[in-house]
């Protein structure tokens, strides 16, 4: 199949390879709105050039991947399901919550397939956790711990423009927590702090928080992020019912150092960059969508999953903000 990509930048330039090496990807047709960021794209990979995403779309794709900056997200994935084009765009579906809602209204009832990019769905740990826990091999769930920590902030200018930590960084936990356990979320309690980096707290942004989520059967969800890890970055989720309790990432490249006397765990060189992290898990979500654009399987993370997580994302920014607990009711009713 024909695959377009728009946006080039790092993640784009990042799928761009996985997708070349894909045996059911023949070519590849790539813009950007910076010519040399196509140009570079298209002569590593053998791509044809777009200088438009108009002209890209009319180009006989088959499936478009948007990675182009956030807010051009809502007018490209209307244009891709608008031109019939299936399309895979990364998270977020729009900056605010009120665009998203708009893109869900014009993609809704046309038989197009949009797919939003939660890579942690295609990680195999995600994966045998979801599948333990619709099993029934925990029993009844009471606790659920979600980590996400970046080994450094991002810079100044990324900070500022996104739109915090709870929607940039915490919404993978959301998102994941929602799908291992099957459960909505009802309430949130959010904290936060900044001891690191000024320009965090400069642009209103906390670096490190913790939120607690209540879900609609009574389980609690703790939630931790930090944009400061020294030791690498650490995805983890730990999964605790009244039979048994399992845990995702806790392998040799877990950036934690034990002190537990005779304890050689972990033994590996610590996780540094999450596309280190998930490097296999972005092959197989390319893969799913090269599924999805062939019409072998619906889209496996809807705009509606994607806006319930920042649905969630949303409530612990007001919670943060005003040091109470906030419904996720609350916040869809503005």
């Amino acid at each position: 199949m024909r695959i377009g990509i728009l946006g080039l930048g790092r993640i784009g330039a990042f799928h761009a390879e996985t997708l070349h090496t894909l045996e059911t990807v023949d070519s590849l047709v790539v813009a950007d709105p910076y010519a040399d960021a196509a140009k570079a794209a298209a002569e590593r990979f053998g791509a044809e050039m777009a200088d438009s995403p108009e002209a890209l779309l009319a180009a006989g794709v088959d499936g478009v991947v948007v990675a182009a900056a956030t807010d051009a997200h809502p007018a490209l994935i209307v244009a891709a399901v608008e031109a019939g084009v299936p399309v895979f765009c990364e998270k977020p579906v729009a900056r605010t919550m009120t665009e998203g809602v708009e893109v869900l209204k014009a993609v809704a009832g046309r038989d197009v397939p949009v797919q939003i990019g939660f890579n942690r769905r295609f990680d195999a740990g995600f994966v045998a956790a979801r599948e333990a826990v619709r099993a029934g091999e925990l029993g009844k769930l009471h606790t659920v711990r979600s980590t996400t920590l970046d080994p450094a902030p991002p810079p100044a200018a990324y900070i500022a423009a996104s739109g915090g930590i709870f929607r940039d960084c915490s919404v993978h936990d959301f998102d994941v927590i929602r799908w291992v356990t099957g459960r909505e979320v009802s309430e949130v309690y959010a904290v936060g702090g900044n001891r690191g980096a000024d320009f965090i707290r400069e642009a209103g942004d906390a670096d490190t928080t913790g939120a607690v989520l209540t879900l609609d059967d009574g389980t609690i969800a703790v939630v931790s992020n930090s944009r400061h890890n020294a030791r690498g970055y650490d995805v983890r989720m730990e999964i605790h019912g009244f039979a048994d309790s399992i845990a995702v990432g806790l392998e040799d490249k877990l950036p934690l150092r034990s002190v537990e006397p005779g304890t050689a765990f972990p033994a590996g060189v610590p996780h540094d960059f999450f596309m280190d992290r998930f490097a296999a898990a972005y092959r197989t979500e390319l893969t799913a969508f090269t599924e999805v654009v062939a019409g072998a399987r619906p889209s496996p993370c809807t705009v509606e999953d994607a806006l319930e997580a920042g649905w969630i994302a949303e409530a612990c920014t007001l919670s943060l903000r005003e040091h109470r607990p906030v419904t996720v009711a609350e916040v869809k009713r503005g």
